[in-house]
């Protein structure tokens, strides 16, 4: 196993169509493309979405093995609204992932397969029942990268838990205003780029921190070594899933130990082609990815 991802499978709800989506399931489904295997668990509702979720899980080559069906939360979705491209998101809660659950058998079979990869983010983590899951996975996996993907929404974290998930981290990705909010939360004022992700890295004892910046490219810490890669220049159709889809690029350059611009350049193209396509999780292909030329 290259990956086990932790979190929430539903649906975005655009004015004009409904989309699967999940930052989580967005990962997995763009992970399992690029060729790595992975593991998804989650929980849908005994609803039709429910069951529409397995299907779309299935076509995009997702094992439901870890995907719980539960009978007493509707399958989760999202109300999703568009400014210039950009996402802005009405969570409706409660939701089944809030309600994933392993068994011993699940973890042992999970901690068999030596999984490289442990991602998590931090709206599912609210919730109790997917805040012990976690803490078992991270038990049971002890030598997995643990990829915190920090997706900060209004109303939906708070500080403490923030912190408490950074800690649990090998790995952080943010965006550009979460690392403001990170910043407010630390205290951390007035530092540049680096110096800012030099700091996160040290205070929490983390191999990398990755900062999106949309069109403009990214920044990426790793051991000392800090650069920053020129966004691709596309037409956006929107850019939710957009991120995702950096994450699972960024995991699978890190895996093959690119050079870290390399990694960077990738991850860009990825994010760019999906931002450039309607959806989440958009059809595309490697071909496609290699096409994209940087800004």
């Amino acid at each position: 196993m290259d990956l086990i991802v932790l979190g929430a499978v539903l649906w975005d709800l655009f004015p004009d169509e409904k989309l699967i989506g999940g930052a989580p399931f967005n990962v997995a489904a763009h992970a399992t493309r690029l060729g790595m295997r992975t593991a998804f668990v989650s929980a849908v509702g005994a609803d039709n979405l429910g069951a529409q979720a397995l299907a779309r899980a299935a076509q995009l080559g997702l094992s439901t093995q870890y995907i719980r069906t539960v009978q007493d939360r509707p399958t989760g979705t999202v109300r999703v609204f568009l400014k210039d491209g950009q996402p802005d998101y009405d969570i409706i809660r409660p939701a089944a992932y809030d309600c994933p659950d392993l068994n011993a058998a699940d973890l042992r079979r999970l901690a068999e397969t030596a999984p490289q990869w442990l991602y998590f983010g931090t709206l599912e983590q609210l919730s109790p029942e997917a805040m012990k899951v976690l803490a078992r996975l991270l038990t049971a996996i002890p030598a997995a990268r643990r990829f915190y993907d920090l997706n900060l929404r209004k109303n939906s974290y708070r500080s403490e838990l923030v912190e408490r998930l950074l800690n649990d981290a090998t790995i952080l990705k943010i965006n550009e205003s979460e690392a403001a909010a990170i910043a407010e939360m630390l205290d951390m004022h007035g530092v540049d780029c680096e110096s800012f992700c030099n700091a996160v890295a040290t205070r929490f004892d983390l191999e990398c921190v990755c900062i999106t910046r949309g069109q403009r490219g990214c920044a990426i810490w790793r051991h000392d070594l800090f650069v920053e890669s020129p966004g691709c220049s596309v037409a956006l159709a929107d850019a939710v899933g957009a991120g995702d889809a950096f994450s699972a690029a960024l995991m699978h350059g890190l895996t093959a130990s690119w050079d870290l611009r390399r990694v960077a350049a990738f991850a860009n193209r990825l994010g760019a082609l999906v931002a450039s396509r309607r959806g989440a999780v958009p059809q595309w292909t490697l071909e496609d990815i290699m096409e994209r030329k940087e800004a």
